[in-house]
């Protein structure tokens, strides 16, 4: 019983922490996830210890409640984007991901190598600069309510592509860090696996749920078609990971398949009290990770600065590149959307510190960097979307005005 009320009063402390800290952000003129991860940041281990590092360790509850609402919010991006928006950015959304990757990962082995790093060691380094974390650029997008406009839909097709691409790239220098060979066969059962996948549910799927959404009101509860989707969000999460991507693709492809159906509406309304109530649980554990300690001196500040504008304008400068068809504020937003790394930097600054690649300061100079890119982009983004009703959206890929994705209201 006594465990049990520990875990409700830690629920208690970050779910308040994260309204407070997205109550201020916001009268900041801030996005409140900034607010939110600001707060994980206060109440974690490194300043007030209101949470044990144990208890947002990898498999505790924490991590989990953590999950399951970033597996939700991305669920909620889904029912807001739909199939034939994303195919009409396609081409654009396909450069951001592969340009957003390769340069950021370039970037990263010159950096590591000119610190004294191995090349192989570099590479690995390197990796913890390459995946974007869709999650926090989709809570900003969504707060803004722009998740229709040409930019978004490029950046949520990119964030996608950007996943596989950075699976595979994980995969080549964790077999060089070991000492092995590439299985080069292994890679690419695992590309078309995870392309199959994407295939299947992304196109398939939602062709399925234009024509068959009536199934959704045959059981008798009125709650069904919410669970029945709910049902297919998890399901898709749990496949998603099997095929090497992140749980949050298999949730967004969920959503994108409820968004075809006739209840789309009612069930972005439905979700709301839901996103409420987890979302704000992966932000503040996302902050709460940061080991302050670590930086507690002149040359670790010195090297997360270096680190953090080096992750910054390498991630803008690849995703800019990919969207210059979209005019050059455009692919600002996109270079700007790319640019957090959050939980995908943490993970691999993770692997690389069991692996014994780094050092513990260095892992929390990356993992600071990772939180401080998720920090840093939100503000900007806010920034540029807010234009003038009057001022016109950028133009689409063959030039038509970036407004296709309100046919469907």
């Amino acid at each position: 019983m006594h465990h049990a009320s520990d875990i409700l009063l830690t629920l208690f402390i970050i779910f308040v922490a994260a309204q407070v800290g997205s109550e201020i952000a916001q009268r900041l003129r801030m996005p409140g996830v900034v607010g939110e991860i600001a707060a994980g940041c206060i109440i974690g281990p490194s300043l007030l210890g209101w949470i044990a590092p144990a208890q947002i360790a990898a498999g505790q509850p924490l991590d989990a409640l953590a999950e399951i609402g970033v597996v939700l919010l991305l669920f909620s991006v889904g029912l807001e984007t739909r199939l034939e928006d994303l195919k009409k950015v396609g081409k654009s959304a396909f450069l951001v991901g592969v340009l957003g990757v390769i340069v950021p990962f370039i970037a990263g082995v010159l950096w590591a190598h000119g610190s004294g790093f191995a090349w192989v060691k570099s590479m690995f380094v390197a990796a913890a600069f390459v995946a974007t974390s869709a999650g926090i650029t989709a809570r900003v997008l969504q707060e803004l309510g722009v998740l229709r406009r040409t930019e978004s839909r490029v950046i949520l097709g990119a964030a996608v592509i950007d996943d596989i691409l950075a699976m595979l790239l994980l995969g080549v220098v964790s077999s060089l860090q070991g000492g092995g060979e590439i299985n080069v066969q292994s890679l690419l059962f695992t590309l078309l696996g995870a392309i199959g996948f994407l295939a299947i549910f992304g196109w398939a799927g939602t062709q399925m749920a234009r024509r068959r959404s009536y199934w959704l009101d045959k059981p008798i509860s009125s709650h069904s078609p919410l669970t029945i989707v709910l049902a297919l969000c998890l399901g898709l999460a749990f496949l998603s990971t099997k095929f090497g991507l992140a749980a949050i693709i298999g949730a967004f492809l969920a959503g994108m398949i409820a968004s075809e159906t006739k209840q789309r509406e009612t069930l972005e309304k439905r979700m709301q009290p839901l996103l409420a109530l987890l979302t704000p649980f992966f932000f503040v554990v996302t902050g709460a990770k940061i080991n302050l300690n670590e930086l507690a001196s002149w040359d670790a500040v010195w090297m997360l600065i270096v680190v953090t504008v080096i992750a910054i304008l390498s991630k803008l400068l690849g995703g800019f590149l990919g969207a210059l068809a979209l005019g050059k504020r455009g692919a600002t937003i996109v270079g700007f959307g790319m640019v957090p790394r959050g939980e995908v930097g943490v993970v691999i600054a993770a692997l690389g510190l069991a692996a014994g690649v780094f050092s513990e300061r260095v892992y929390a100079v990356i993992v600071a960097m990772s939180l401080l890119t998720a920090v840093v982009t939100p503000p900007v983004l806010s920034m540029l979307l807010k234009r003038s009703p009057s001022e016109p959206e950028p133009p689409t890929e063959d030039g038509d005005a970036a407004t296709s994705g309100h046919s469907h209201e």
